[in-house]
């Protein structure tokens, strides 16, 4: 299938990432969201994201302007009708993706494959809200999805060959480098990285050490690039949360069990660098 026109559902930090770098690799974009606030904050930070490479000389102006002229917004479930493949980037909930994948199956092409950019759920419980399981797959980007280049790419227990080639080709198109996965609660990369936040939660509310000090040790002790509690509150840790409840219920091991210290910070509405404080203040 010739893909000329990506839809993205949702105007967040992880559906405006994904706009952009389909909408710089040539791909008409149409970005939707709930509301046309939502719709010109997620084009706002478009905006600086490649402002940001106007300045460092890596995009030249004419450039932006040719990549954000590709981008159109819109708060109508029916303009997906123009798509040719479709990306689902909302709020890690089952029943909100599930809806939006109902929706999705019936107004977009029945040729159209639907990929979902979540971190946790099941492909493949996705698939079954819709009438064309072969056409469902996981897309899951990283964050921030520009400068990431890993996109894991997970069937679900129907999806067709053909339905991974074209989703493995056009990963490769935006510049990423496509990793199969199973289809199984968190993936690979959650799988492994949430049990360390989650651990790092644990030893912050046990005194362990401070927020600093736990990064600080991962960081020069480990090679990471940053810390697992700076790591959380960049990701959100509503989604963490929503991520390691899936694991607990999904494989059932108490190891995943989401540390108390978390549930209370999302509950406080303490959500990472989203909500201006997290872990820190930002």
């Amino acid at each position: 299938m010739d893909v000329k026109t990506i839809g993205v559902i949702g105007a967040g930090q992880m559906g405006n990432g994904i706009a952009q770098v389909a909408a710089a690799a040539g791909f008409q974009v149409i970005m939707n969201d709930i509301s046309q606030e939502f719709c010109e904050r997620g084009l706002a930070t478009i905006k600086n994201s490649l402002g940001r490479l106007v300045k460092k000389e890596k995009l030249s102006n004419e450039q932006l302007e040719a990549i954000l002229g590709r981008i159109k917004l819109s708060t109508d479930m029916g303009d997906m009708a123009g798509a040719d493949f479709a990306v689902e980037a909302a709020t890690e909930r089952v029943d909100l993706k599930l809806d939006i994948f109902r929706k999705l199956d019936g107004v977009c092409r029945p040729d159209v494959v639907l990929s979902s950019n979540t971190s946790s759920i099941s492909i493949t419980k996705i698939a079954g809200a819709t009438k064309r399981p072969e056409l469902i797959i996981g897309m899951h980007f990283m964050n921030p999805v520009p400068m990431m280049k890993l996109v894991e790419i997970i069937r679900g227990l129907a999806t067709s060959d053909e339905t991974h080639a074209l989703t493995k080709d056009l990963a490769l198109k935006m510049g990423k480098t496509p990793v199969p996965a199973n289809d199984y609660p968190g993936f690979i990369a959650n799988r492994i990285l949430m049990p360390m936040i989650n651990e790092a939660v644990f030893c912050l509310m046990e005194g362990v050490g401070e927020a600093k000090d736990i990064d600080e040790v991962m960081k020069l002790g480990m090679n990471h690039p940053m810390g697992p509690l700076a790591l959380a509150d960049l990701i959100g840790l509503d989604t963490c949360l929503a991520i390691l409840e899936v694991l607990h219920q999904g494989i059932g091991d108490s190891k995943y069990r989401p540390c108390p210290l978390l549930r209370k910070y999302v509950d406080q509405g303490w959500l990472g660098r989203k909500s201006g404080r997290g872990f820190y203040q930002y």
